[in-house]
């Protein structure tokens, strides 16, 4: 039964290095953002990779993975479980909108030295809610460009990427990162929103390459599979543009157990892959 065990764990591992998809998780789906157990939990159910928060600041505070303290907690347990740290995940700009606050660029900025100082490459920018962009704004999306333009050249220098994660088509990404004109800046393409934005997944992800995408997400509304989210053909497209890199799952627990919810939509991507 073990010998059987490890073959077919081998026979996953080897799927996704074929594909060069690498499958991780937000340490958000555990409900433990921001928290050191995260790393542990992750790798018990074989994930390949880590997406960690960073937090939200108190007024007048530091994100909380600022911390040295935390940030080798994090390190020492990644190194520990052999769990990668593949991005970090900038929440505060929820609260502190980059279309039109000034102090959004703060935290971008510390937030690309916290991602540096967890040899994460990848801090992920989100527009939702109240800071989202739309088509119908273009004033908006150039306050985001202008500001983007200025934090890239810090996000060079610290090697880390930028991943620009909202709600626009993908035609309008592409004007933004044309305009930034920085390796550091890229996509973090979210097949779940842009699918419930009427987008077309696999289209787009075949339109922006894999060039202009530094990760993905990989959610549905509910279980993976019984969504709105064509995942065969999200995974056909992803291995077609030759993307190597990591798609970190953000799902929920429809049944309340968070471990065997995220045992089954993993367990569903490697079946994907292994088709």
């Amino acid at each position: 039964m073990l010998a059987a065990t490890a073959a077919a764990a081998f026979g996953r591992h080897a799927a996704a290095k074929k594909s060069g998809l690498r499958i991780g998780v937000m340490d958000g789906c555990f409900k433990l953002e921001g928290n050191v157990e995260a790393v542990e939990r992750a790798a018990a159910l074989g994930f390949e990779g880590l997406q960690i928060t960073i937090g939200r600041a108190k007024p007048g505070g530091a994100l909380p993975l600022s911390n040295p303290g935390l940030q080798g907690a994090f390190l020492a347990a990644s190194k520990r479980h052999k769990m990668p740290i593949g991005s970090t995940y900038l929440d505060i700009l929820h609260v502190n909108c980059l279309k039109n606050d000034e102090l959004a660029k703060k935290w971008v900025l510390d937030g690309i030295e916290i991602t540096r100082k967890l040899d994460a490459k990848i801090l992920m920018l989100v527009f939702f809610g109240k800071c989202a962009l739309t088509t119908t704004n273009q004033q908006e999306i150039d306050a985001v460009t202008a500001a983007l333009k200025e934090l890239a050249p810090a996000a060079e220098k610290a090697g880390v990427i930028l991943g620009f994660e909202n709600t626009l088509p993908a035609e309008a990404n592409a004007r933004v990162l044309d305009r930034v004109g920085s390796n550091a800046l890229k996509v973090y393409y979210d097949v779940g929103n842009t699918t419930n934005q009427g987008y077309d997944a696999p289209k787009e992800i075949r339109w922006l390459g894999k060039d202009r995408i530094c990760q993905f997400h990989f959610k549905d509304r509910g279980y993976m599979g019984e969504g709105k989210v064509d995942f065969p053909a999200v995974m056909r497209a992803i291995e077609e543009i030759g993307f190597t890199g990591y798609a970190m799952l953000e799902t929920s627990a429809p049944s309340g157990n968070i471990e065997n919810d995220l045992r089954r939509n993993l367990s569903f991507v490697r079946k994907l892959m292994d088709a």
